[in-house]
């Protein structure tokens, strides 16, 4: 199970671009997958501070399907930050704020979580 959390701010969302199971590179919102004590509310708190140094409070439940969680969240503390020395980040090349409006940054999987928000 994943849980991962999308963070808006100013038109801008917080991505991280990665590399996926299918070998692509593609910009994705910050999570990962849930271990076996943590709530997904806990392990979403968790993966978005490992891949961003943001810690975040979640506002709600946008979505759930049979192997991922998404949440809306907001920064409660952090600075934005990617250690790219901790193995849990080694999948990751970068954490951005991207703008809302660069849609061609968003894939099959992204937009329409976006596109749910509205």
């Amino acid at each position: 199970m994943i849980s991962q959390a999308i963070i808006i701010q100013d038109e801008h969302v917080l991505m991280v671009k990665q590399y996926v199971k299918r070998g692509d590179i593609v910009w994705n919102y910050p999570g990962g997958g849930i271990e076996e004590y943590e709530t997904p509310e806990q392990a979403c708190i968790r993966e978005v501070k490992e891949e961003t140094g943001y810690d975040v409070a979640i506002k709600h439940l946008l979505v759930q399907n049979s192997n991922k969680f998404t949440f809306i969240a907001e920064i409660i503390g952090g600075k934005l930050y990617l250690d790219l020395k901790k193995d849990f980040n080694s999948d990751i090349i970068d954490v951005s704020w991207i703008s809302l409006h660069d849609r061609d940054k968003f894939d099959f999987i992204t937009s329409p979580l976006l596109d749910m928000m509205k």
